[in-house]
């Protein structure tokens, strides 16, 4: 008669707690620095300079606030008029909108 294979055991918890921690990550200059946005970009977030970290945040919450997100498929984004603008086509996918944010800052 054949005995039943064990199960491998397990890593403990405490092992993995044992590691060491990992560096507290600091921010990049570059995304820090204030960038001023194009006439077609600051209709939608506004004519300040800002770091595009936040002009990125504003954009979504312009996206949220207006409904665009595509139903079928949330990471497509349909552009209204103002963010055709900005944009150049009718609908981007969500990777590459940061992209196309780069040609409207300096």
């Amino acid at each position: 008669m054949a005995t039943p294979k064990k199960a491998p055991a397990k890593a403990a918890p405490a092992a993995e707690a044992a590691a060491p921690a990992a560096k507290k990550r600091t921010p990049n200059a570059a995304f820090m620095k204030p960038l001023t946005p194009s006439a077609e970009l600051a209709a939608v977030v506004g004519a300040a300079p800002l770091p595009r970290t936040e002009i990125i945040s504003k954009l979504w919450a312009y996206i949220k606030e207006h409904k665009l997100q595509d139903e079928a498929n949330k990471r497509n984004i349909n552009a209204d008029a103002k963010l055709k603008k900005v944009f150049g086509k009718p609908q981007v996918s969500m990777f590459e909108m940061a992209g196309l944010i780069g040609k409207h800052v300096k």
